[in-house]
């Protein structure tokens, strides 16, 4: 296709969410301590794996955290570990942990596939009080809507799933929210910004991260996923998204369940049942006639399309939130997190996953700066050696044969040399792009991501970016002009009369100026006089 060389607009990156103040700063104080110490117990504070690497100074507090660690702390990976402590943590830490999963360039790939395999399954509440929750949630019985209404088949921090069915048959899903569940949010998110501060004044290193902005991002997520009147609104506008897509064939990517608004209240969230097995099953892969790397194209291509195309995309996407059938067919559910990038967020995306696959180095750095991503002082050249020192080892290859690690190991250094701050507009993408990998490469280890994003990155290429694009564009600022100059036409800027008085001043403040001023050299002359005056 050629190198891009349309300009972008140099621009200003989104000003950061405005940060909320801890509303109650003992109680914030007793539960980040109640976290410090669940931490320690699962020695994940300054991990024993990492201890010798860490300067010498630090390592004699290493060794007094492992004396304190418990049986936790002794099994497993550093990642693994943190998982189970934030589980014991609740809903709070448990997000903060599948968002920390999206830092892979700081904490290494195994690290953060550790942390993306976080759950946050508990035992559910009793059916009963669902039961209550879902009339208090609608206003009317249940079985006005539902002729049947089963125990919880799933539960986590936040709500849990009942299987019920409709008069007309159709099988569908219930999510009642936990009773009680805005308020324990509400203390976990207050500890949280608390730990945030905290880490920003304390530790300048890290500012570099955001950690203020990065708990906002985090306690926004969270607020919308409390209000299923939202989160069905949001199933809806994926569904005609996914709808719009098509893939191979002229079948769509992916697909989502109806929204029965019937079913639908504050604390209540009503969708038809997911065909197919939840990719957490065993047996899914096992399916007959699954074709698992049509089923892993389809996957990256389906959020790249939302993402791209749409600038909407399900920000939520690992297995326990996906369904498949036979051949390659993927359901998504659990819409309580949904991304949004503006025109400029999809096109800077699109840039760089193009940069890469067509190898322009230059292209990418140049978007970095244009972006606002990287500040204007550093220079563009060097960046770009850096970024082909970091695409070159990857491109063509399979993930077989690459070190990722070792990989967003030197772009997070490289980040780090050209003062890159991490952007929270950005997150929830690189959030999504890491589960998207993961489930991707699940299904097919050697994976060639890639090669699977092509068609998606090319087709928005062209269409954006291309000839015919510019040709749109010019087009539209033709269409433009001409209205401008046929409203200047139809209402023409009105003559505006300009009054210029001459300003005199007062003769007694002339006098008294002169006056002054004589005084002055008169005074200055006497005083010299003597000097003047032969000796």
């Amino acid at each position: 296709m050629g190198r891009l060389t349309r300009p972008l607009t140099r621009m200003t990156p989104p000003a950061p969410p405005p940060t909320v103040p801890v509303r109650s700063p003992v109680a914030s104080t007793f539960r980040l301590m109640r976290w410090m110490w669940v931490l320690i117990r699962h020695d994940t504070l300054i991990p024993r794996e990492i201890t010798p690497l860490v300067p010498i100074w630090i390592r004699w507090l290493g060794h007094l955290l492992h004396a304190m660690a418990g049986r936790e702390g002794r099994e497993g990976r550093p990642g693994q570990r943190l998982g189970k402590a934030f589980e014991h943590l609740g809903p709070v830490a448990i997000k903060l942990g599948q968002v920390l999963a999206t830092r892979a360039d700081i904490f290494g790939i195994e690290f953060a596939r550790d942390l993306g395999r976080l759950k946050d399954n508990l035992p559910p509440f009793p059916l009963d009080q669902a039961r209550r929750e879902v009339e208090r949630a609608l206003g009317r019985p249940v079985e006005s809507l539902f002729t049947d209404f089963a125990p919880a088949v799933a539960a986590a921090s936040l709500a849990q799933a009942h299987p019920a069915w409709l008069a007309d048959g159709r099988k569908v899903a219930v999510k009642v929210l936990r009773p009680g569940v805005e308020r324990r949010v509400a203390r976990g998110l207050d500890a949280m910004r608390l730990g945030a501060g905290m880490v920003d004044r304390f530790i300048p290193l890290a500012r570099r991260l955001e950690p203020r902005a990065f708990v906002e991002t985090v306690a926004r997520s969270m607020l919308l996923e409390l209000d299923m009147r939202l989160e069905a609104a949001a199933a809806s506008e994926l569904k005609d998204i996914m709808d719009k897509s098509t893939g191979v064939g002229g079948t769509g990517h992916m697909t989502a369940p109806a929204v029965v608004w019937d079913g639908v209240g504050r604390r209540v969230l009503t969708l038809e049942w997911a065909p197919g097995l939840p990719m957490t099953d065993p047996l899914a892969a096992e399916q007959p006639g699954l074709d698992k790397d049509a089923l892993a194209d389809n996957v990256v291509r389906a959020f790249l399309s939302q993402a791209l195309d749409h600038g909407t995309f399900h920000a939520d996407l690992h297995e326990g939130n996906l369904f498949c059938h036979a051949p390659a067919e993927l359901t998504a559910i659990d819409f309580g997190i949904v991304g949004r990038l503006g025109p400029a967020e999809r096109r800077y995306l699109a840039e760089i996953l193009w940069g890469f696959l067509s190898r322009d180095y230059d292209r990418i750095a140049e978007v970095h700066f244009e972006a606002g991503y990287v500040p204007p002082e550093h220079s563009v050249e060097a960046f770009a050696q850096a970024l082909r020192a970091v695409g070159e080892p990857v491109i063509g290859k399979q993930a077989s044969q690459v070190s990722m690690g070792r990989l967003l190991g030197q772009l997070f250094e490289i980040t780090g040399l050209f003062d890159m701050h991490l952007r929270p507009e950005l997150i929830l993408l690189q959030k999504t792009m890491v589960s998207v990998e993961g489930v991707a490469r699940r299904l097919n280890p050697d994976h060639d991501l890639w090669e699977a994003a092509r068609p998606v990155v090319e087709t928005w290429i062209r269409r954006e970016l291309g000839p015919q694009a510019r040709v749109r564009d010019a087009i539209g600022e033709f269409r433009a002009t001409l209205k401008s100059i046929s409203r200047l036409a139809q209402d023409p800027p009105r003559a505006e009369t300009v009054v210029i008085r001459e300003s005199r001043t007062p003769v007694w403040m002339i006098v008294m100026v002169t006056v002054a001023t004589c005084a002055s050299v008169t005074a200055l002359v006497l005083s010299l006089w003597p000097g003047i005056l032969p000796g």
